[in-house]
């Protein structure tokens, strides 16, 4: 059995997310068993629809706080006939507005406050009910309680103070109790004192041996907790980002991420390192060895594949594409200044931004400012396997990847690249002057002159550049990704 640990997920999920998604993939077309563990609290989601929404299977699903239980992930099938059922011989009325329906019991002072997945159906996400115009519950359903919150009045807001896990019929399987920061976990025949140790504890549980591997995605708060219970499997650690600060790093010392410093000092434990790029590799191995004095097998293997090289029949003339999470670090405001400024110069080029995110406002007001709402367009997230090779040309205005997917998609579609000289996607992606534009940086190169770079670009590609050249030579490079030669990868590694 593969386990692969991983922190959260939601709906505009970061990369490392889609390269769990695409090595469940991956590991179930080999008949490798494979779990994916996520070790967040969920409240707002059911954590199945999320997981589903970018590829899971359920059965590959286990969540921290379930795994204690016998309730198994599920989608939301619990309803609003269900809970009237709970309220037995109870008169009630209800006003449901939307995704949300208030019960209300005549003669009392309580009423149910009941959130659904949607607005279209009767599925319950939550219920919190309020005594006295206090908030003192509220339970979690998939196709039962799988966990209730319990609330106290304190300095004017309602408290939460405690949780309580159910299995199946509807018994206490164990329960966490909070005081601001600090948690402790009550179960039968142990007390556990931190987040941390419940996690350990899981792992523990899992009753590793030797034939299994232990693959962890995000190390933060949760990896040491891993590898001092893994033992007797086999520990692999994925790094998704840049793994040193630069600047702080001279000829004598190197400042490691805080994200893999564990993984890395634990080196004798890890039987092997994973990057998605051979210039990390590389790098990775050469700092090792100069900095600490040792040599640990580093694999590349690209976190994430393509089936197969998508040609289209016709492209959108002057058609830019982006996509990520709406995010601050992938400066997607760059772009859309970009292309209004590239406006001007070639009067039909457009640019359609894919994802969702906490920018998304932010952008939207951009793009009203700038006046660029008929060409420069939010397009939601979307399932692009088809859409990039409608485009002419994919933007990028991230000044970091580790691997970066959709550069990966879009070369896979033959789109030219348009980003920044950057470790270690754009570098890894963008070949200068034969597939696109890589933008040299500075340290003192501020945003006016970013922008003024990538619309200039943009101008030189569209009105210079040989696109056909430009496209096949960027299917070239993503012959290299096809699923087979990333399988190879994996089969590798797990032999």
């Amino acid at each position: 059995m593969v386990y692969n640990f991983n922190l959260g997920i939601g709906w505009a999920s970061s990369g490392v997310e889609y390269a769990q998604a695409y090595r469940a993939k991956i590991l179930r077309e080999a008949g490798q068993e494979a779990k994916f563990i996520f070790t967040d609290m969920f409240p707002k989601d059911n954590i199945q629809h999320m997981t589903e929404n970018i590829g899971f299977l359920d059965s590959e699903i286990i969540w921290l706080y379930t795994f204690f239980t016998d309730c198994k992930t599920s989608p939301v099938t619990y309803t609003l006939r269900d809970l009237e059922k709970k309220f037995g011989n109870r008169r009630f009325t209800c006003l449901r507005q939307g995704a949300s329906v208030k019960y209300t019991f005549p003669g009392t002072n309580e009423y149910y406050m009941v959130y659904l997945v949607n607005g279209k159906e009767n599925r319950v996400h939550r219920a919190e009910i309020v005594s006295n115009g206090r908030l003192i519950r509220k339970d979690y359903y998939t196709y039962c309680r799988i966990y209730s919150e319990y609330y106290a009045p304190f300095d004017k807001k309602a408290h939460l103070y405690q949780r309580r896990f159910f299995n199946e019929n509807g018994t206490v399987a164990y329960e966490e109790i909070i005081d601001n920061e600090a948690v402790m976990y009550q179960f039968p025949d142990r007390l556990i004192c931190s987040k941390e140790g419940l996690v350990g504890y899981m792992v523990s549980k899992l009753n590793l041996t030797r034939r299994d591997t232990v693959i962890i995605d995000r190390n933060k708060e949760i990896g040491q907790a891993v590898m001092q219970n893994a033992s007797p499997a086999r520990i692999g650690i994925v790094i998704h980002a840049d793994h040193f600060n630069e600047a702080s790093t001279d000829e004598e010392h190197i400042l490691w991420n805080n994200f893999y410093e564990y993984a890395f000092s634990q080196h004798k434990h890890v039987k092997f390192y994973v990057t998605s790029t051979d210039a990390q590799n590389k790098l990775l191995k050469k700092q090792f060895k100069k900095y600490m004095g040792i040599s640990p097998r580093i694999v590349t293997v690209p976190a994430g594949g393509l089936d197969e090289l998508k040609k289209p029949e016709k492209r959108r003339k002057h058609a830019m594409i982006t996509a990520s999470r709406l995010a601050d670090e992938k400066h997607v405001d760059w772009l859309i200044e970009a292309a209004a400024a590239a406006r001007k110069y070639i009067p039909d080029v457009s640019l359609d931004i894919y994802g969702k995110g906490k920018e998304e406002g932010t952008l939207q007001e951009l793009i009203q400012k700038l006046q660029c709402g008929d060409y420069v367009r939010l397009c939601g997230q979307q399932d692009l396997d088809e859409v990039y090779k409608e485009y002419e040309v994919y933007l990028s205005g991230s000044t970091s990847e580790g691997f970066g997917l959709t550069l990966m998609e879009a070369v896979g579609s033959g789109l030219p690249i348009i980003g920044f000289d950057v470790r270690y996607g754009n570098q890894n992606f963008i070949d200068d002057g034969k597939n696109g534009c890589l933008i040299a940086v500075h340290d003192k190169m501020g945003r006016k002159e970013r922008i003024q770079k990538l619309t200039e670009c943009i101008v030189r590609l569209f009105r210079e550049a040989d696109m056909e050249k430009f496209h096949e030579h960027s299917y070239e490079k993503a012959k290299m990704y096809l699923t087979k030669e990333v399988e190879k990868g994996w089969k590798n590694i797990l032999k």
